[in-house]
């Protein structure tokens, strides 16, 4: 197979997707399979979330509720509880009718708005190292995208603030924005927040905020919805998942949240991608945007005793770790090993220590930029990690 047409004019592949090959999360979780390794690379919880959340999805499919095709937007029941949740713990007010969209998942919520709100020769701006899909996006809306590095400084990865200002250009649409970050786990902060709002108005772009991971913040970091600055909730489209937050990642539900006309936009894209998905999910779903505050508190604590387990393992192994202020990832550095290439380092490491990871080269438009960077996931299960800390304790000898 050649890739090409029959008549050989243009290969078979949207030249706009030539870059993109077959994930790196596909090509890692296969490769645990294949060496029966211990996978911190995928990003997903080996424990399902809350059993009562779970007994709504059965009931909900006994009682025939999202059997058949569910509205467009998203089943009422799911849309006023998103939007009961963003008033409850943002002070955001959101008409669960006009303002409220639920997707399938926070990826097809990303690929809906680049699609809406992205036209040939737009820039978009992103955080890099980024999620891949975001270039995927950006790529299939036909726009360019500018990378804006985070890079690590005392500990933790930082925005240059001026060097977001300097990448904004006439032809800048939109900010594409993710906080809590992955894969570096930086949380940006009130004040980082704020200069980008007020570069936001003053430029007039849109801003679309990927906030999957905003109940996984730690220690003293804080999560504040960018849609919440003065002159941002009219021009930001705020991204929400519940996959990260109740551990629900094959559901795949997930939701915007803008004005009438955003999100207006949004669904003329999204409804030509998935129309409607997760029916009887969504009815799960709404009751666990309702469950206590509680529920949070103990979910963020819990995480943040495994991200400790699991840090202290890595340290005691020789990485350089860089502490994350959210999400469920840790990025290291293997340069005290010696090593330099995290590719190589990454695809060798199941075989000779039993642990996959993920490398964080794969998430920067100059893979020189994170060379050496390697990722780890910590949503999984005490022996999991204790055990993966063990296998990579030999690494220190």
């Amino acid at each position: 197979m050649t890739g090409m047409t029959s008549n050989g004019r243009r290969p078979l592949l949207n030249r706009r997707l030539t870059e993109f090959g077959t994930t790196i999360f596909a090509e890692m979780s296969a490769l645990a399979l294949s060496t029966d390794s211990i996978n911190l690379g995928q990003g997903f919880p080996d424990t399902d979330g809350p059993a009562e959340i779970r007994e709504a999805a059965v009931r909900a499919l006994r009682d025939g509720r999202g059997n058949q095709y569910p509205p467009g937007p998203g089943v009422p029941e799911l849309r006023t509880a998103i939007a009961v949740h963003q008033k409850h713990h943002y002070g955001l007010s959101y008409d669960p009718d006009r303002e409220v969209l639920v997707t399938a998942g926070a990826t097809e919520a990303i690929a809906a708005s680049l699609l809406a709100l992205v036209e040939p020769g737009d820039e978009v701006i992103a955080l890099e190292p980024y999620y891949d899909s975001y270039a995927a996006g950006i790529a299939m809306a036909g726009g360019t995208r500018v990378p804006v590095t985070l890079r690590p400084h005392e500990g933790r990865f930082r925005l240059d603030l001026d060097e977001l200002r300097d990448a904004v250009t006439d032809n800048t649409r939109l900010l594409l924005l993710n906080t809590p970050h992955n894969p570096t786990g930086t949380v940006l902060s009130r004040e980082e927040l704020g200069e980008i709002a007020k570069l936001a108005v003053e430029r007039d772009l849109l801003v679309v905020t990927d906030e999957v991971y905003e109940h996984l913040v730690f220690d003293d970091a804080e999560h504040v919805p960018l849609a919440t600055f003065p002159g941002m909730r009219e021009r930001t489209v705020t991204i929400g998942s519940a996959g990260k937050t109740f551990s629900f990642t094959g559901w795949k539900v997930g939701w915007i949240t803008s004005t009438p006309d955003l999100v207006t936009a949004v669904r003329s894209a999204k409804q030509f991608l998935t129309y409607v998905t997760s029916g009887p999910f969504q009815y799960a779903i709404a009751e666990a945007l309702r469950l206590p505050d509680s529920y949070f508190d103990n979910f963020r604590s819990d995480l943040r005793r495994k991200r400790d387990l699991l840090g202290d393992g890595l340290r005691a192994a020789g990485f350089e770790v860089y502490q994350p202020q959210g999400t469920y990832f840790i990025t290291t550095d293997i340069t005290p090993f010696g090593e330099r290439d995290a590719f190589a380092f990454c695809r060798a490491l199941p075989e000779r220590y039993g642990v996959v990871a993920i490398p964080n080269s794969v998430f920067y438009d100059d893979p020189d930029a994170g060379r050496s960077q390697v990722r780890f996931t910590f949503c999984k299960k005490d022996d999991v990690l204790q055990e993966a800390a063990r296998r990579l304790r030999r690494l220190a000898d």
